[in-house]
């Protein structure tokens, strides 16, 4: 039996508002996604996933979501989504969507109803509204924090207080109430029934919250940290066990559908084995991996990575996702010292995460090698750093320059929403598809040649041992075929591979006189 399309799929993500302007208003659209489907399907991704397009007020770029069943028309209209959607299916490219549980916007008519409502009424069951403490009630119901930064509560007129893991205009609703779990199976119904394949499930480590509504042990009233061995994960609205009743109601309507439709979770939990229960056989397909996210370029991190992982998602049948960046994290260029050397560690953790069982997700603006873009303040967007929660996203949400030398850059015929380097002139898809040794052409040629070994390789993984400082692993071919090795140098020397016979793929070039592995490099070999 084939395996289901997601299981070794490479997911394309979209920043909506980054990728591409079809209007001149400076902020990315459906339409312009739809202009550059030629440019994904020759990238050789099999998938793509969008970031919210719904109707919203936009104070958190979409994540704050108004309607869930309407395309916001600084976006586009639900015809315009149609035709992307048909437009991709037409070149084999999945299409999965963002969906918001955890929270609505303040603008939503359900929070609009409760805020006209008294307390205890039907109209706040749907939200988590709590009395305050303190004699009068003017203090926070407990010590809860924003994720965006300050108290995670607000007081209303009648002295309630309601609950807002992000922020002010994000109310968190309340999964306890039954009317909250229809709405949703109905708001997947609806998308599904329009052709998308899938998924992606915002905070699906959220949705439920302690009973009682506990304060957080080891945090001061303020959100200080009071016990030296406060972990971030033990928080009582992280990974509660009510979440998977949902994800398990949730498959039941995907496995409903014909096509292998899914979902996956953006999971932030503090284990391997905490992920692993969201991929269990009736639950999720997919979360991600936030862990190769965050880890250095170090060869004994990137093998722990690997031997967690796959220990914690064997148990329940499931394959592992890898991620190295998106919308919310600075870019891996970055993430790994900037410059030279930041590049040519994304690209051959790239080559990496490639040749790894299971599906990849990649963010748009990586297959350029764009690095974080510092944002001055008066420029910046994000309510992260707005609320004073850190240095905000903004850096890795700048749009993608697709051509000429000055901004935009291509991405719209306006000012963008966020001001794009002078020096991204270097970097545009045009100027890379001239240059054969540019990052766009690795990674074209490296996701051709995935393409075309994928289903010929078997999903089990054996490392090598070639060293401290390199990681080394194969993966046999189905039926007896070839086997793929990848080899990643993070040393500080040249690796000796001469006897795994000529590289099929590279990261960067061998060193002239010796044929070795340079640092920061990685290489596929077929065995």
């Amino acid at each position: 039996m084939n395996a289901p399309w997601w299981r070794n799929a490479v997911c394309y993500q979209i920043y909506v508002r980054s990728f591409a302007d079809s209007d001149g208003d400076g902020i990315g659209d459906v339409r312009g996604i739809t202009s550059r489907l030629d440019y994904l399907a020759g990238l050789h991704v099999d998938a793509l996933w969008l970031t919210p397009f719904y109707r919203s007020p936009q104070a958190d770029h979409g994540y704050d979501v108004s309607d869930y069943r309407d395309v916001d028309p600084l976006f586009g209209t639900l015809e315009d989504f149609d035709t992307m959607l048909a437009g991709a299916h037409e070149r084999d490219l999945k299409v999965i969507v963002d969906l918001v549980p955890n929270h609505t916007s303040s603008d939503h008519r359900w929070f609009v109803e409760a805020l006209a409502a008294e307390p205890g009424s039907r109209a706040r069951d749907r939200y988590v509204f709590a009395d305050g403490r303190g004699p009068d009630g003017a203090e926070p119901p407990n010590n809860w924090q924003s994720v965006f930064g300050g108290p995670a509560w607000t007081q209303v007129p009648d002295g309630q207080w309601y609950l807002h893991l992000f922020d002010a205009s994000q109310p968190d609703l309340n999964w306890d109430d039954a009317e909250v779990g229809d709405e949703f199976e109905s708001v997947l119904r609806f998308w599904l029934d329009r052709g998308v394949d899938g998924f992606r499930v915002d905070v699906a480590h959220g949705l439920f919250k302690a009973p009682g509504l506990p304060d957080v042990e080891g945090l001061g009233p303020a959100g200080e940290t009071m016990d030296a061995t406060f972990s971030e994960w033990d928080r009582p609205y992280w990974d509660q066990p009510g979440v998977h009743d949902v994800y398990r109601r949730w498959r039941q309507v995907l496995d409903s559908y014909d096509g292998d439709r899914m979902m996956i979770g953006e999971a932030w939990v503090g284990t391997p084995e905490a992920m692993a229960r969201y991929v269990r056989p009736d639950e999720m397909h997919q979360v991600f991996n936030f862990q190769w996210l965050s880890t250095p370029f170090s060869a004994p991190e990137l093998r722990r990575v690997i031997d967690d992982t796959y220990a914690a998602v064997a148990p329940v049948g499931a394959s592992p996702t890898w991620v190295l960046s998106n919308h919310d994290v600075v870019r891996t260029v970055t993430h790994y010292g900037g410059g030279e050397i930041g590049l040519r560690r994304a690209k051959a953790a790239l080559l990496t995460m490639f040749a790894l069982p299971g599906s990849a997700y990649v963010y748009q603006g990586e297959e350029l090698g764009l690095p974080q873009v510092e944002v001055a303040p008066e420029d910046r967007q994000d309510p992260t750093w707005l609320r004073g929660g850190g240095v905000g996203r903004d850096g890795c949400r700048i749009p993608v320059p697709w051509d000429g030398d000055t901004s935009p850059f291509g991405f719209s015929s306006g000012e963008p929403w966020l001001p794009m380097p002078g020096w991204f002139a270097d970097l545009t898809v045009e100027h890379q598809s001239h240059d054969p040794f540019s990052t766009l052409a690795f990674v074209r040629y490296a996701l051709a040649r995935r393409r075309g070994l994928v289903d010929d390789l078997s999903d089990k993984l054996v490392m090598l041992e070639r060293g401290d400082d390199v990681v080394a692993f194969r993966r046999d071919g189905a039926d007896g075929g070839p086997a793929l090795v990848c080899v990643v140098n993070c040393g500080d020397t040249d690796h000796a591979v001469a006897d795994l016979g000529d590289p099929i793929v590279l990261s960067t070039a061998l060193a002239e006189d010796t044929g070795a592995l340079l640092p920061d490099a990685a290489a596929w070999f077929l065995a």
